[in-house]
């Protein structure tokens, strides 16, 4: 059974760095491409980072970029998603998901709440 389980949510001040991570099982995540999304209270949901299963390649939203990085650790089977200088507009649940297509298979969730 292919399984996502995020942790390292919480409540930060604005301009600190929070690491998440999302431990996958069922699956090797260097064999799939990861995406991190995240959803604010109201909003659509909205994917802010991604790496690539075939060379690792990672890609970012314009509203994280810069300061977002994503990887993998496959010896963990654990992707990371570490947010620098947050910002209280970064407020919001934030999933991963793997894709194997046609299949996407998400996470939990995790809360993440910038304080200004």
């Amino acid at each position: 059974e292919v399984q996502l389980v995020e942790s390292g949510g919480g409540l930060v001040q604005a301009g600190e760095s929070l690491r998440l991570s999302c431990v996958a099982s069922g699956f090797s995540c260097e064999d799939y491409s990861i995406n991190g999304f995240r959803q604010a209270p109201g909003k659509e949901r909205e994917g802010v980072a991604c790496i690539s299963v075939q060379d690792g390649d990672t890609f970012y939203s314009d509203s994280v970029k810069g300061r977002f990085a994503i990887s993998r650790d496959g010896a963990k089977n654990t992707i990371h998603l570490q947010m620098n200088g947050r910002k209280p507009e970064d407020t919001s649940v934030y999933y991963c998901a793997a894709d194997s297509l046609p299949n996407r298979y998400w996470g939990q969730g995790t809360q993440v709440t910038v304080s200004s």
